[in-house]
C-alpha cells in the first residue's frame, strides 16, 4: 500500500511547483518548495519501510520489496527526465 501512496503522491509536488518559468524569485521559492517535498517523500518511502523492519513489524522479503518498488519509480522518473531533456536529439521521438 505504501508504494501506491509513494506512486502517486510523490511526484505531485514537482508537476504543480515546477511549471514556471523562473523569472522571479516568488517562482523560484516554489520550484525550491516543490523539490524539497518531493526529496522528503522519496526518503521516507525508502525510510518508512526500513524502521518498521527494524521494529520486526515487517520480514526481509517485505522490505525487499518496497525497495525494489522505490528503485523501479526511481529508474522511471529518471528515464523520463533524460528523455525529456534530450527530447530532439533521442532516437525514440519521432
Amino acid at each position: 500500500m505504501l508504494t501506491a501512496f509513494v506512486y502517486v503522491l510523490v511526484p505531485m509536488p514537482y508537476l504543480f511547483f515546477s511549471g514556471g518559468s523562473g523569472g522571479s524569485n516568488l517562482a523560484s521559492g516554489w520550484q525550491d518548495a516543490g523539490k524539497f517535498l518531493v526529496g522528503f517523500s522519496a526518503v521516507m518511502a525508502v525510510a518508512i519501510p526500513a524502521i518498521l523492519y527494524h521494529a520486526a513489524k515487517i520480514t526481509g522479503g517485505a522490505l525487499l520489496m518496497e525497495l525494489l518498488a522505490m528503485a523501479v519509480l526511481g529508474g522511471t522518473v529518471l528515464a523520463w527526465q533524460f528523455l525529456s531533456e534530450n527530447e530532439g536529439s533521442s532516437p525514440f521521438v519521432y
